[in-house]
């Protein structure tokens, strides 16, 4: 079988072999054109399409903020200038800035060509990396159920209970991780406790070795530490 993201999958072969027993050699990429149908692609041809290395971002168009959907945004990045590129960073800032757009762009990273979006606020330019349409779902992909008519009774119930829940503005208090926060308390009372601390030697770093501390812990909790 062949994989469509270009991940090595088993040939499937018509023979005593299973999958278990293939060699490397023996191990294909291909990309699936229908239902049971692939075109295997070589690593030389991947190799060949892979955009070039570099560090810097292309910076294609610029389009109105409003004008791109929140659901293409993935990852954000804060963006700072190279030496020498200051007054240009801050110039291309204030201007989108002012303008209200946003850049269009891409840039490489581990051997990959990525889409990014590129805002400015407060002087500072910020860097939302994109899907690709082909990779988003429709409301057709996952089978919504078909608009009804609502009684208005239950149009005012919910008008009324959006209206009572309603705040002027966002407050970052209320994006605060709670589970964390109650995880962190829980280190603070057992540490205050001295309960289940576990003290490791520290010393020369090696760079060879790496600690087990689940094996630590465990010595720990069994009383021999």
């Amino acid at each position: 079988m062949l994989s469509a993201d270009g991940e090595p999958l088993a040939r499937k072969y018509y023979s005593e072999k299973t999958e278990r027993d293939l060699d490397a050699d023996q191990m294909v990429r291909g990309y699936e054109i229908e239902k049971g149908k692939y075109v295997v692609i070589t690593d030389e041809e991947l190799e060949r399409l892979a955009p070039d290395k570099t560090r810097d971002i292309d910076l294609k168009r610029f389009v109105p903020q409003e004008s791109i959907p929140p659901v293409y945004f993935e990852r954000g990045y804060f963006l700072t200038p190279s030496a020498g590129s200051e007054k240009a960073y801050k110039l291309l800032a204030e201007t989108m800035e002012k303008e209200g757009k946003a850049g269009l762009a891409t840039f490489v990273m581990r051997g990959k060509e990525y889409l990014v979006a590129i805002f400015a606020e407060h002087g500072i330019l910020r860097a939302e990396t994109m899907r690709f349409p082909d990779e988003l779902r429709s409301p057709a992909d996952v089978d919504l159920p078909k608009k009804k008519k609502v009684p208005p009774a239950m149009v005012r119930k919910f008008e009324k209970l959006i209206s009572n829940k309603s705040k002027k503005q966002l407050s970052a208090r209320k994006l605060e991780d709670e589970q964390t926060e109650k995880l962190l308390k829980l280190v603070k009372k057992k540490s205050a406790q001295r309960k289940n601390v576990v003290e490791v030697e520290t010393g020369k770093r090696d760079e060879g070795k790496v600690i087990d501390l689940m094996a630590v812990l465990k010595k720990s909790l069994a009383g021999k530490g």
